[in-house]
């Protein structure tokens, strides 16, 4: 059994032991469920928006349009064959 104190935030520090066993790192989400009169923590897997911002645009502004239309010429050159 493992313990830690609450602050007067409601904040806690998840014991060593237990980020060990579910593989848990610094900036990672946890998930806290209630299930049968008891709390369950769980990692979150990363979702669309945690890899929001993860990729450098080309250019800033990122012209969609642009992309789009690039994407499109591609596109039409190989059903063409080209």
């Amino acid at each position: 059994m493992v313990g830690s104190r609450l602050t007067t935030k409601g904040q806690t520090t998840i014991p060593k032991e237990i980020r060990d066993h579910l593989g848990l790192e610094p900036g990672d989400r946890v998930l806290f469920l209630l299930k049968d009169g008891s709390v369950v923590v769980q990692p979150v897997k990363l979702s669309l928006l945690d890899l929001r911002g993860s990729v450098e645009p080309r250019q800033s502004p990122e012209d969609f349009d642009a992309v789009r239309e690039r994407v499109r010429r591609k596109v039409a050159r190989r059903r063409a064959g080209g």
